[in-house]
């Protein structure tokens, strides 16, 4: 009998310790390919400033974007900020990060009679499970005009100001940006330095829709803490106009600038130091107001998609670990270090954005008769090949760049990366930046060879030549690192 319980106690200590190896390798497993911890990964380098701690940095979203473009931020940008919040149109955690609904003070008579609202109201009572395909369709003017969660973002704007002043009453400074804006910490800190925090400030990349000239929300905006008091003061006393303004206008941004504007807060131009663009669409080359973004350092990218995110907090991680922690990227640091290491005299499957000049039956037939009389050979020759193409733009000595698609040929004088187009792309559509016809791999007969024969060219010499010009006067520039308006 004792024999028998001793085996019995063998028998189940065994399958006991067999049993713990087991879950604590699957644990193991699960932790080594989902959460990873945090002694592994290598801390980020962050900027040092005496503003570091006085700064609110808020993030505007909404459920039908959070999931797609917000976790980027999370090992990147957001590893730096002392303190930042979060505001949607739904209430959640993603990823540890906790989420605000924003909208949840809102009038109900607004919220139940206005018709953007629908979308908010139903992920109120059925939370994001119940999302349908059709409401995540993009956003914004470059997305889906018909998007329902773009339509309910202009709500968000002015209780985002109140709310954030609630959330940080003693910050100095509040920078608002989207998921898709890339912030570079470092630069923003110094560019913000450089003013007066005591001051009523709304700081922007200009934009005007009708007569009332706002900040831009994509690009990022920043306000100082006295005139985020003065406008959260002015919405809270007129709450019943701005309802009624705000349903009959289309954009947040706007209507945060109307009401800045009615209390004598202009806005102040933060360029060249806000992009409205990503590293893939930007021109290079851009020269407005004799202030180059090429010699100043930028504080914002817009429209940027998770792989440009991760690569331009690289370039920013070795920046500060290699350099003086005084020195700010320029534009053109960026562009030497991303951009031009990827310009080819040739590249298949891409497109560089070419604008200005296309050579294509199509636009040779609205042409007048002037005009197509003055139409070289050369440039008649320009849709049949991309080596008739190129020599197009070689024969132009302005020309920086070409982009061919099949019978059209198209230049252009300013200096863009673009993007890749997909290899089995049959019609690609110039116009939209995006392939309109791909080619079934799955259908019968069909061979894997590409499609399209879309590419792109850069001068490279003519654009070597340019960032020299770029550079030399940047030196007669040296003396004022910031563009600052007062």
């Amino acid at each position: 009998m004792r024999l028998y319980r001793l085996r019995s106690f063998r028998l189940f200590a065994s399958v006991t310790i067999v049993f713990l190896l087991i879950h604590l390798s699957r644990s193991y497993y699960r932790k080594s390919i989902h959460s990873q911890p945090r002694s592994h990964v290598a801390p980020s380098a962050c900027p040092e400033s005496p503003l570091l701690n006085d700064v609110l940095v808020v993030i505007r979203t909404g459920a039908t974007e959070v999931l797609e473009k917000l976790p980027a931020h999370f090992s990147t940008l957001l590893t730096c900020v002392p303190d930042y919040i979060i505001y949607s149109d739904l209430e959640e955690d993603v990823e540890g990060h906790h989420i605000i609904d924003v909208l949840d003070r809102v009038n109900d008579n607004v919220r139940m009679n206005v018709p953007e609202f629908w979308l908010y109201n139903r992920l109120r009572a059925s939370g994001r499970e119940h999302l349908e395909y059709q409401t995540l369709f993009g956003s914004g003017p470059s997305g889906a005009l018909d998007n329902p969660g773009w339509k309910l973002d202009k709500w968000k704007f002015l209780p985002m100001i109140s709310r954030a002043l609630e959330h940080r009453p003693s910050a100095k400074w509040f920078v608002f940006i989207e998921p898709d804006t890339y912030m570079i910490w470092q630069n923003i800190l110094e560019y913000l330095s450089q003013y007066d925090a005591s001051k009523p400030h709304y700081l922007g990349k200009y934009m005007w829709i009708g007569k009332v000239l706002f900040g831009h929300g994509g690009s990022g905006f920043m306000i100082s803490n006295p005139a985020m008091e003065m406008v959260s003061k002015h919405w809270a006393e007129n709450q019943d106009w701005f309802d009624e303004y705000t349903a009959k206008e289309w954009a947040g941004d706007m209507i945060l600038g109307k009401a800045m504007e009615n209390i004598g807060i202009h806005l102040t131009s933060a360029s060249p130091h806000v992009q409205i663009d990503s590293l893939s669409t930007l021109d290079w080359t851009t020269n407005k107001n004799d202030k180059p973004p090429w010699c100043y350092a930028p504080v914002t990218f817009h429209h940027m998609n998770t792989p440009d995110i991760h690569t331009l907090w690289r370039f920013e991680q070795d920046w500060l670990r290699q350099s003086n922690a005084n020195t700010f990227p320029q534009l053109r640091d960026i562009f030497e270090s991303l951009v031009q290491p990827r310009l080819q005299s040739e590249l298949e499957d891409w497109d560089n954005q070419s604008r200005g000049f296309e050579y294509s039956d199509e636009a040779f037939a609205k042409l007048s008769d002037e005009g197509r009389a003055a139409i070289t050979q050369t440039e008649r020759d320009a849709p049949a090949s991309f080596e008739q193409c190129k020599i197009a733009c070689e024969r132009k000595p302005s020309c920086l760049q070409l982009f061919y698609i099949p019978s059209r040929c198209f230049l252009s004088d300013e200096l863009r990366l673009g993007q890749a187009v997909e290899p089995q792309c049959v019609e690609y559509s110039h116009i939209n930046n995006k392939c309109i016809i791909m080619q079934d791999m799955k259908a019968p007969g069909v061979t894997l060879e590409k499609a399209s024969s879309t590419k792109s060219g850069w001068m490279m010499s003519r654009i070597l030549k340019a960032s020299q010009e770029m550079n030399n006067k940047c030196q007669s520039l040296r003396e004022n690192d910031w563009v600052i308006e007062l």
